[in-house]
């Protein structure tokens, strides 16, 4: 299949030189030609604009920093957009805007031409060993008659849903892990205050529950399915806990924002009287703010964990 690829910075340089190296016909363009050095060594093909690249080829790639050059390389003048034609199709890997993408791909589809956003996580070490996911939204049939190309970049591709699902799951998953960052720099600034050795604090967090499983445990088990009874761990005893390390950090002088924004959460939670309810059940709060509920039924989420293991 003939590839065109735009965009050959930290990631983009790997996953267009791993798709060539997978056996397809490559195009490139970048802002720096100097970026394209090693493809073009190696056998692709050089294209001035972003329109020389998707007339040559049948698939196209992007792999830029955020919306506003998304918008330009797929809209602008000399952009994808002017070059291709009615079968091709064209998926962008940033990390951009759900809005952008579907806007994009209403303006692409006039022209019968299929848009996807499939947004990576793996960092530039990911990509360079292809140990990648890629989340991808758009038509799936489209998205499994790529799928050979798409392993070529990552080894993770996985069909979330309708155009934008893709951005959404990227932008769910970056969201999640800064927040927990920092969260962490709260509580070990507290923890090594009061007086903990920082590794040894590391090495003891690692062995307890919450270090032994990642963030996703506890929404598979009690947050999807709407389980809270009987508890795990009970509301009540979790505020008792989040409260005492806000008092830790109140006598050493280590700010708590994080800590007492869930001290609130859990107190409101207390408040509904779900004290002896497992202690996620003050999700429910954020549900209710959002108007929405996160609800997997239980056999569908015992597949899905299943195929996973």
């Amino acid at each position: 299949m003939k590839v065109g690829f735009i965009g050959l910075g930290t990631m983009g340089s790997s996953m267009a030189y791993n798709t060539l190296q997978g056996g397809h016909e490559l195009v490139v363009h970048d802002i720096q030609r100097a970026s394209a050095t090693r493809h073009l060594e190696a056998g692709a093909t050089w294209a001035d604009t972003p329109r020389q690249v998707a007339e040559a080829s049948d698939i196209v790639f992007t792999s830029l920093p955020g919306p506003t050059e998304v918008e330009v390389v797929a809209l602008g003048e000399d952009g994808l957009l002017s070059g291709m034609s009615a079968g091709k199709v064209y998926f962008d890997l940033s990390t951009s805007s759900p809005g952008l993408i579907r806007r994009i791909h209403e303006e692409f589809s006039a022209k019968g031409v299929h848009v996807l956003d499939a947004p990576v996580s793996g960092g530039p070490g990911g990509a360079r060993t292809m140990n990648l996911a890629i989340w991808v939204g758009g038509d799936r049939e489209v998205y499994e008659r790529c799928k050979l190309v798409l392993d070529a970049i990552g080894d993770k591709a996985y069909y979330v849903g309708p155009i934008g699902s893709g951005a959404i799951a990227k932008l769910v998953h970056n969201c999640t892990g800064y927040i927990i960052q920092c969260a962490l720099a709260e509580v070990f600034t507290m923890g090594v205050k009061a007086g903990v050795e920082p590794l040894a604090l590391w090495q003891a967090v690692r062995q307890g529950a919450t270090g032994r499983r990642g963030p996703f445990e506890g929404l598979a088990q009690h947050l999807l399915p709407g389980n809270f009874d009987p508890p795990d761990f009970a509301l009540r005893l979790a505020r008792k806990d989040v409260d005492l390390a806000a008092s830790v950090g109140r006598e050493f002088g280590v700010p708590m924002k994080m800590a007492n924004l869930a001290l609130q959460e859990l107190t409101e939670a207390l408040n509904r009287g779900w004290g002896d309810r497992d202690s996620r059940v003050a999700m429910l709060l954020q549900e209710e703010r959002a108007g929405v509920e996160v609800r997997v039924p239980e056999d569908v989420l015992r597949q899905a964990l299943e195929s996973e293991g």
